[in-house]
């Protein structure tokens, strides 16, 4: 192979390259200051041009935060789960390090309407059972959890302590899963949700609708909002 075919990597992607080595090999870890403009000069022999360019974009990407006058550090990783399986949002966050904690909004029985009704296949008007739960991550509100749940799959739900167990604990329980499906849309959150989960005006939310199966009945619906600016979906598939 000829050297004119081996193709250089541009300056500004050798600086963040190695930024993200560093990150990626846990000796930066989240918070941490990086080397500013002026030591990447010194350290690569770049331009300020290029070493901005680097810093730029990583905080572009999220990787970095840049804050005037002090520095650049470590982003803290956004919260993150995988679209098409089915996670205990506790365990997710304490797998972060982080701690979990519960707020039950309303637990009661509710009848279902047309649409809801026909989410569960069930006549209009049947009785259904209701929890609405805010779940946060160290403080910061990261899950509006809004469910629908079938009393003959879970006759005992309205009498469940939500602030110590969650839905999806109670339900993997009593009843155990057997088949879901996912719809995911991007919305504006209406406004009652959007105050529950601390959310600017105008902030979009990622919505799941999720319903459950267990031995041939739809066991629950549920609706997942989650703020676009501190959660993602993301998951990897192999054909």
């Amino acid at each position: 192979m000829s050297r004119a075919s081996v193709a250089v990597q541009p300056l500004y992607l050798q600086v963040k390259n190695h930024i993200l080595q560093n990150i990626e090999s846990g000796r930066w870890a989240a918070s941490d200051r990086v080397p500013s403009e002026n030591e990447i000069v010194k350290e690569f022999g770049v331009s300020r041009m290029t070493a901005n360019r680097a810093l730029h974009e990583l905080q572009g990407e999220g990787v970095l935060v840049r804050i005037a006058g002090v520095g650049s550090f470590v982003a803290e990783r956004q919260p993150h789960t995988h679209p098409l399986e089915i996670h205990n949002i506790a365990d997710e966050i304490r797998a972060r390090g982080h701690v979990h904690r519960a707020e039950l909004v309303a637990l009661n029985s509710v009848r279902a309407v047309s649409g809801l009704a026909a989410d569960f296949g069930v006549a209009a008007r049947s009785e259904l059972y209701y929890s609405s739960i805010v779940h946060f991550e160290n403080g910061v509100p990261i899950l509006l959890e809004e469910r629908h749940v079938l009393p003959a799959v879970a006759p005992d739900y309205l009498k469940v302590d939500f602030a110590r167990m969650t839905p999806y604990d109670y339900l993997m329980n009593v009843a155990p899963l057997q088949e879901a499906e996912h719809v995911l849309r991007a919305v504006l959150p209406d406004e009652r949700a959007r105050k529950l989960l601390a959310m600017k005006r105008h902030e979009p939310c990622l919505l799941m609708v999720r319903r459950t199966w267990t031995t041939g009945l739809i066991a629950s619906v549920a609706r997942l909002h989650y703020p676009g600016s501190r959660y993602e979906l993301s998951g990897r598939f192999r054909p």
